[in-house]
């Protein structure tokens, strides 16, 4: 449960709180008043704060500023017997989380307004490991061509470019494509993704711009494309070299105007959204050969960027391999501490076609007989063939 500090002139209400607080299982440090709740916060570093508003000297709300200046995130919880909105408002606009009257200290009205909070605080945690865990390590590695990946995004994610990323096929472009979006003012908006190669040619207008109900036959109900579930963030068109020329004429009208019509529809509907696309194709060749529309290729590709497949990076390969063996031992709860020198020395001399996906792949696949210990190169069957690996030799351990 959670450390919660109360702070409150009158002793009979800072001790009634906390014994309320104490039978759910929370743990309550009391103070009576903010000079000495300020002392008490860098030893309890508390979940929450409770105070009340008005008390001699110091006051709640000046109490709120000062902890909120050197800890912008923490929950605070403001209680006075002086309610009225101008308080109520000048409370939450200062940074606290929930506002209660005295007159409403019941056990049930405080642990609500407690849980609550706490929740709040809880989801709004969450949210920011997964958008912090979203956002570092765009590109795992150390050589030039990784960092150079890395101010790309930097300097690029802020705009709202239409950004082309190419290179073959497991090099990474969906993870450079989410960490332009993860970084830049959209992050907070929808990260969309639609595969131009998987759809055919029947369905990928109706999955870009929506339908309908009854616009054809199976539409069933009025359906949203990919744009509007996109709107206010990004667009992702994966392997846009695939899409077929009657699809591109309509795409670029979108991003020449900024509006869809739903298929089977008249109104037109408002879109903002940033386009990402990625393909393994030269797309200055496909124009040349007439497969794909010259206007639409300079529109798309305002800012390219090719990235380079792993055999020209393999310098990235050993922090590529801390990174796997972590996340495999994260899924499998595996123990395998590090792999030796020989073989990050064997997987640096491979051609990896299948870039990094493939090399995930082989890491995973040898984690499965290396368990623990150290990954050494008899546990990779680079060649591809099978061989019988339960007599394989049982990890070696570090000494």
């Amino acid at each position: 449960m959670a450390k919660i500090l109360i702070v409150d002139d009158e002793e009979i209400v800072r001790d009634a709180v906390a014994d309320i607080l104490e039978l759910n299982g929370h743990r309550c440090t009391v103070a009576a008043n903010s000079q000495i709740a300020l002392e008490q916060i860098s030893l309890v570093n508390p979940d929450l704060i409770i105070s009340d508003y008005k008390m001699p000297g110091m006051t709640g709300l000046d109490l709120l500023k000062a902890v909120k200046k050197e800890r912008p995130s923490q929950p605070f919880l403001m209680m006075t017997a002086y309610g009225s909105i101008e308080t109520a408002v000048e409370a939450l606009q200062s940074g606290a989380d929930h506002y209660i009257e005295k007159k409403d200290l019941q056990a049930d009205i405080i642990e609500h307004a407690v849980a609550m909070v706490l929740d709040k605080y809880k989801y709004r945690t969450e949210n920011s490991a997964l958008r912090k865990k979203l956002c570092e390590k765009n590109f795992i590695g150390r050589g030039e061509k990784f960092l150079a990946l890395n101010k790309f995004v930097e300097t690029v994610a802020p705009t709202n470019a239409s950004v082309l990323i190419t290179g073959e096929s497991g090099v990474g472009k969906e993870v450079l494509a989410r960490a332009v979006h993860y970084q830049s003012l959209r992050a907070g908006a929808p990260f969309i993704k639609i595969n131009c190669a998987a759809l055919p040619e029947s369905l990928i207008e109706s999955e870009l711009f929506g339908h309908e109900k009854g616009a054809f036959t199976g539409a069933l109900k009025t359906r949203r494309g990919k744009f509007e579930l996109a709107d206010g963030g990004s667009l992702l068109l994966d392997e846009i070299g695939e899409m077929p020329l009657a699809a591109q004429s309509k795409l670029l009208r979108v991003l020449q105007e900024r509006v869809i019509v739903r298929i089977g529809g008249d109104d037109e509907i408002k879109v903002d959204v940033r386009i990402i696309c990625t393909t393994n194709r030269d797309l200055k060749k496909e124009v040349e050969g007439g497969n794909f529309r010259e206007d639409l290729y300079y529109r798309l590709s305002v800012v390219p960027v090719n990235i380079s497949p792993l055999r020209e990076r393999t310098e990235d390969i050993p922090d590529l391999l801390n990174y796997f063996i972590g996340k495999f031992n994260e899924e499998n709860g595996y123990a395998v501490e590090e792999a030796s020198e020989e073989t990050i020395a064997m997987l640096q001399k491979q051609v990896w076609p299948g870039n990094i996906r493939q090399l995930e792949n082989a890491i995973e696949r040898a984690m499965v007989f290396c368990k623990s210990g150290i990954l050494t190169p008899e546990f990779f069957d680079i060649e591809g063939g099978e061989s019988d690996r339960a007599e394989k030799p049982t990890a070696k351990r570090k000494k």
